[in-house]
């Protein structure tokens, strides 16, 4: 199925929950349970958070189905909720910290200077390496790269999840890309054998 009828039908599926159609929302959570329990899961780190997540944000879908309005993807929309949710959760663990943007900033990075996450992660033949690194990244990081790297989102839509404009999520992942370079380089660094 390519994109477009993956979101036609997507559209379909929330006309038909907004109507009350129980099988329309069990066809939408197999269509959707995969991508928002591994989004929940990258920013909680807690398995059990994270199907409780997933619950939750198919409640909400559930109740309120007729809320999509059209302006934007059904899993931006989704994973805005998701988002939401997540965002309750961590402030509930008084993890959720506040980061400053740095709008300004963003917009002297240029493609010269951004490193190439995926010839990154492509020399790293270690996953636990990559999991470790990534658990260093900051709540916002993590969000932000999991969304770009993971689930192929433009900056654009992580913006709208993220409620952030676009130029903050470029920041964000310049940061976060340049942490897990970091992390991996010292961390291969380390496993090097000594002479």
């Amino acid at each position: 199925m390519n994109d477009t009828d993956h979101e036609q039908q997507s559209i379909a599926l929330l006309k038909e929950i907004s109507k009350g159609q129980q099988p329309a929302l069990e066809a939408f959570y197999q269509l959707y349970e995969p991508r928002v329990y591994r989004y929940a899961l990258s920013r909680l780190n807690e398995p059990f958070e994270a199907a409780d997540t997933l619950n939750e944000v198919m409640m909400e879908v559930w109740k309120y189905a007729e809320r999509f309005e059209g302006r934007s993807k059904v899993s931006t929309w989704l994973l805005g909720i998701t988002h939401h949710k997540v965002y309750d959760r961590l402030r509930k663990r008084k993890r959720a910290k506040l980061e400053d943007d740095i709008d300004d900033f963003s917009n002297q990075l240029t493609d010269d200077n951004q490193i190439n996450i995926e010839q990154v992660l492509a020399g790293v033949d270690d996953a636990n390496m990559v999991h470790h690194c990534m658990d260093k990244l900051s709540d916002s990081h993590r969000e932000v790269i999991h969304l770009a790297f993971f689930e192929d989102m433009h900056y654009r839509d992580i913006a709208s999840i993220a409620k952030c404009p676009e130029g903050t999520v470029k920041t964000r992942v310049y940061h976060a890309r340049q942490a897990l370079k970091n992390c991996i380089t010292k961390l291969m660094v380390a496993m090097e054998p000594t002479a």
